[in-house]
């Protein structure tokens, strides 16, 4: 009999391995997974230059020495209302993190118990026990391990992980927006204040024309149209002056609003005259466009963590292996408590076989391929759009530069043709008309030139935006679809 024991103890262990195996579900393999879109050969036609080459740094808007435009994004990236809702989704992230790690090794409780009872002297038990009271003591270890064979706790914490990540770079990507919401809406009113003050010259100058008419009509040297003519552009005029003062008051509300702050905050906000920065484009975009924008990277991290849960899926269709156990003390005594035969112990593993389960475990991997196709698309989407707005901001500014360089030479011709009507006036061969009419003309070339250096100034924060807004993580390397 003692020689038939080994040979018991391999057939035991076979039928164990036996029933292991076939507890495991069939997993339907996947025909034609979809591919993430390869942004290392992302590039920009050799048509779109721009005089510097390079990348937007860290904090951009200093490049304009701009205290008040410092001050503003300094305030709203502390303390913006925009930025709350992206720290709350990194709380809910590390906490789900938490959660699937605490699934992970050891588990640990203790316990410790008490009561009193009396027995029935009618019921189960006969006397001495019925009819008395008895106390029941317990201290209590309980230990509980899983062995986590097919990595699949592992594979939630991947996933886990890769959702906070995702969050912190959404929380970037929150930054990234809101310093240029302020940015744009900043240079909006800074430029809505350069061009009313140009205007309000402008209105000053045809109010003389129109009066300067006037005093023609009444002498007998112009009709009326002229003068009618003249009325109806100050009219024009004005009607630009009102349009440009509901500019600004719009843009200060949207800097308010981006601030979170009441509505005496920005009393001290001034007009400042509009500089401008030494803007830059890569020569190349690549895995570096990848690396330079958040939003990208919080794609990335979302397809990594669909990535790992499909592998938790895969490891739901194997058996589940637990080991439970516990050490302590019992008695019905309390002065025995702490004796050594009131001792307990207790080893218990457990093995869950998913036989009957392959429909349910087929529907969770079913619907983890397809988040995972569903945050395939997303970045691949994500990389085309980031590719498409560096390019059409680029091609933007590009062309406000050249456009720059023939208002320039527009203003120009109008500054000269103004000192020229002024030098015939003061030789006695012009009249004060001619003059204001070409004070007018300059002083609308100059508003022309206003509106190009707004625009302009818009554009380079589009720009910086669509480069990254100074964002900067170490480029991943490409990873298999699962």
């Amino acid at each position: 009999m003692k020689r038939l024991e080994p040979q018991v103890k391999k057939t035991a262990l076979l039928l164990t391995a036996v029933l292991a195996l076939a507890g495991c579900a069939h997993i339907t393999p996947e025909q034609h997974p979809p591919a993430r879109r390869d942004i290392a050969g992302a590039a920009l036609p050799p048509t779109i230059q721009l005089a510097r080459e390079g990348w937007p740094g860290a904090q951009w808007w200093s490049a304009y020495h701009d205290e008040q435009l410092n001050a503003l994004i300094k305030q709203a990236l502390a303390s913006g209302p925009t930025l709350e809702v992206a720290a709350a989704q990194i709380g809910s992230a590390r906490s789900a993190l938490s959660r699937s790690a605490a699934d992970l090794g050891l588990d640990l409780s203790g316990y410790a118990g008490a009561n009193r009872q009396r027995y029935s002297g009618t019921g189960l038990f006969p006397e001495p026990i019925g009819g008395a009271w008895f106390s029941a003591e317990t201290l209590r270890l309980d230990a509980r391990y899983h062995f986590d064979w097919w990595g699949k706790n592992r594979a939630q914490v991947a996933a886990a992980v890769g959702e906070l990540n995702a969050g912190r770079a959404e929380y970037a990507e929150a930054e990234r927006a809101l310093a240029a919401a302020i940015g744009l809406s900043y240079f909006r009113l800074q430029g809505a204040w350069a061009r009313l003050a140009n205007t309000e010259q402008l209105a000053a100058t045809q109010a003389a024309l129109v009066q300067d008419k006037a005093r023609r009509v009444a002498g007998g040297l112009a009709v009326s149209d002229e003068q009618r003519a003249a009325e109806a552009e100050l009219s024009l005029i004005r009607r630009q002056q009102a349009q440009l003062k509901a500019d600004i008051g719009r843009e200060r509300e949207a800097l308010r609003a981006l601030l979170g702050a009441d509505s005496g905050a920005l009393a001290d906000l001034k007009p400042q005259a509009l500089g401008s920065a030494a803007h830059a484009l890569p020569a190349r975009l690549g895995m570096e466009l990848l690396a330079r924008r958040p939003d990208l990277q919080a794609a990335r991290w979302k397809l990594e963590a669909s990535l790992s849960k499909i592998d938790a899926a895969k490891a739901a269709f194997y058996p589940d292996v637990n080991l439970t156990g516990s050490i302590g003390l019992d008695t019905v005594k309390l002065e025995h408590l702490l004796q050594a035969a009131s001792r307990t112990l207790y080893l218990g593993p457990t093995l869950t076989l998913p036989l009957f389960d392959s429909r349910r475990l087929d529907a969770q991997l079913d619907s983890a391929r397809a988040g995972r196709n569903e945050r395939i698309a997303e970045y691949n989407q994500a990389v085309v759009d980031a590719v498409r707005e560096v390019a059409q901001d680029a091609v933007q500014l590009q062309g406000i530069e050249q456009q720059i360089v023939q208002q320039a030479a527009a203003t120009g011709a109008a500054r000269a043709q103004m000192a020229s009507a002024q030098a015939r006036l003061e030789r006695g061969l012009g009249d004060r008309a001619s003059v204001l009419s070409a004070q007018l003309a300059l002083r609308k070339q100059q508003d022309a030139g206003l509106y190009l250096r707004q625009v302009q100034l818009l554009a380079e924060v589009t720009l910086t935006n669509a480069l990254g807004g100074g964002y900067r993580e170490e480029a991943p390397t490409a990873t298999a679809s699962k």
